[in-house]
Formats: structure tokens, sequence, C-alpha cells
């Protein structure tokens, strides 16, 4: 045995190594089999159990009403179920149907990327940009300012007022304006022509896109450490923009991600106002988008296999762009 070659010595009926010459122990069993019982799931559980029961409830109704639908949707894609008969299942059917013999699901999926590229970083950018804003003034006037800017996510008539706004007749608000400025000669039909339709109705989603992302934002501004703006002003930092890429946006990563997951869920997810303005469905499905596909087969033709299908092909869609945006987000600050 040469020199340095390790050995084991038995102190206390437990193995322990040590190197010959200098004795210093080089790992101890007993601290390897601890090690690997604390990264186990069911030694952190026990470790925190008073706070996985304060949760249980969450996660019970979290499970039952999120998780369980999901699967649950996921797994009637593939069947034909109909609400009167027991689920049959048939494959990829449903799937082979969407994408090779609906043209009208086509047309919806085009139209709901639309939405979501235009839509979805336009609304993040402003939200971030007013919120960033806001939060320079006092108190009170940012609560003002807050309320003004959050009010038409939560209002109630807002597809009324915007009803009257495009109206097509020339008692409409914006034809009349139009008409007295000299822009147009005659009305324009905004929600029966088929070009404008798309075009108005994302207008009007950036106009109720300032919603619980927005206020993420004004709250994430407001826990930023003011002593990390003197911090970065001592190592170079110049101006607002740098102290805004650098300081602000790190400081706020989990406001950014949540802000993000919500602009996704809102783009991807455009039903109500097609409906309430466009109808559905719209004139030659200009303003048909996924969901709206979704609620008929769901809602009208009670083909639930098939609005499964619909759902599940969402779903997944939300999913990979969430993971895009925040693949992104981490990046934020280098």
């Amino acid at each position: 045995m040469s020199e340095h070659s390790p050995v084991f010595v038995n102190t206390n009926n437990k193995k322990s190594c040590f190197k010959a010459g200098n004795e210093a122990p080089l790992l101890s069993l007993t601290g390897v089999e601890i090690a690997r019982k604390q990264r186990t799931l069911r030694y952190r559980i026990k470790k925190s159990k008073t706070s996985y029961i304060m949760m249980c409830p969450y996660f019970i109704l979290f499970f039952l009403f999120t998780v369980l639908p999901v699967l649950m949707s996921m797994g009637l894609s593939f069947t034909y179920f109909n609400m009167l008969e027991a689920p049959k299942f048939n494959g990829w059917a449903n799937y082979t149907k969407l994408f090779l013999n609906d043209d009208i699901f086509m047309i919806s999926l085009k139209n709901t990327l639309i939405f979501a590229v235009i839509t979805g970083p336009i609304s993040y950018l402003l939200c971030l940009l007013f919120a960033w804003i806001i939060n320079e003034f006092r108190p009170k006037v940012r609560t003002l300012l807050t309320l003004i800017f959050y009010a038409p996510s939560i209002c109630g008539n807002a597809y009324m007022v915007w009803s009257l706004i495009l109206s097509s007749d020339r008692y409409g608000y914006l034809n009349g304006i139009l008409m007295n400025l000299g822009i147009i000669d005659e009305q324009k039909l905004w929600m029966q022509d088929a070009n404008l339709i798309l075009p108005c109705l994302i207008v009007v989603q950036l106009w109720l896109s300032l919603g619980t992302g927005f206020l993420s934002f004004i709250a994430g501004l407001q826990t930023v450490d003011k002593t990390l703006y003197e911090a970065a002003a001592i190592d170079g930092v110049k101006n607002r923009w740098q102290e805004l890429w650098f300081v602000t946006l790190p400081a706020m990563k989990p406001q950014l991600m949540f802000g993000a997951v919500m602009q996704i869920t809102q783009s991807f997810a455009v039903a109500d106002i097609s409906i309430q303005l466009a109808g559905n469905p719209s004139v030659n499905y200009a303003g048909a988008t996924v969901v709206t596909h979704l609620l008929d087969y769901g809602s009208t033709r009670f083909d639930m296999g098939y609005a499964s299908a619909i759902a599940t092909v969402l779903f997944l869609l939300m999913v990979g762009t969430n993971k895009l945006v925040q693949k992104l987000l981490r990046r934020v600050g280098e």
C-alpha cells in the first residue's frame, strides 16, 4: 500500500475515510447518506410540513379545477364525445380533421397568431412604460393615474362604448369625426368589412390591455431597493435608461415574468371582443379566433372531443410561447 493511499478506520462502529500520513478525513459515509437523504422530496416535505399543510387547500383546488380539467381535455381530444353518449376513442382523427380538413380553424389560427404577435409585445411594453412613468409621480397622483389606466380593463360597458364608436352608420362617433374632418366622404362599415375587422379588434384589445400585468409592474417598481441606484451610479450608470436596464428590470424579474404570462394568456385567448363587436361568426370569419372556434364546437355543436382537441392545441401554443418569453426575460440586465 502506498504512503498516501486512502484506508478505512472503524471508529464507534462507523466507517470513516482517512488519508494515511496526516490522518485528515476525506469523506464520511454517514455524511454522504445524510446529504443524499436531504435531497429527497420526502425529507423536504417532512421538514416543511407546516408550510405544506397551510398550502394544501390551494393545492387541492388548483389540482381539481386547473390541472385535472387540462388532463381530462387532453384525454377527450382523442375521442368522439357529444355529451349524450359515452366517449368513443378515435385516435388522431380530431387532430387530422383540425389541421387538414378544417379551413375555418386555419383562418382562426392565423388571426390568433396575428393578434398575439401584435398585441402581446405592444401591450406588454405599454404596461411597462406607463407603469415606469406613473411610478415617478407622488403617491396620490400615482394612485389616480393607476385607476384611470386600469379602469378600461375592468369596465363592463367597454364593448358598448366601442360599438358606439365603431357604429357603421353616420351617427357612429368615428364615422362622424372623420366625415366632419373631410377624411372620408361616406361612412365606413367598420365591423362589416372583412379588411377592417381585425385592425379594429386589435385597437380595442390594446385599449383593454392595461390590466393585471400593469398592476404587477406598478407593484414591482415600488419594491426596488433605492440603494441599488446609488450603487449603480458609483459603478458608472449615467442615465435613466441604463438604470432601467441594469437596475430596475433585473430587480423586478418576478413581476416581469408574471406580466408576460398574463399578456400571453390575454393575447391568445381573445374571444369576447370579437363576439361582441364583430359577431360569431364574423364576416368571412375575419374576426374568428381559436377560442371563438372552440366555443362554436363546445357550446353550440356540443362536439366536446373536437373542442378538446382545439383547446389542447391552444394550450400547447401558449406553453411554448411562455417558455420562449421566459428564456428571453432571463437575459434582462445582461
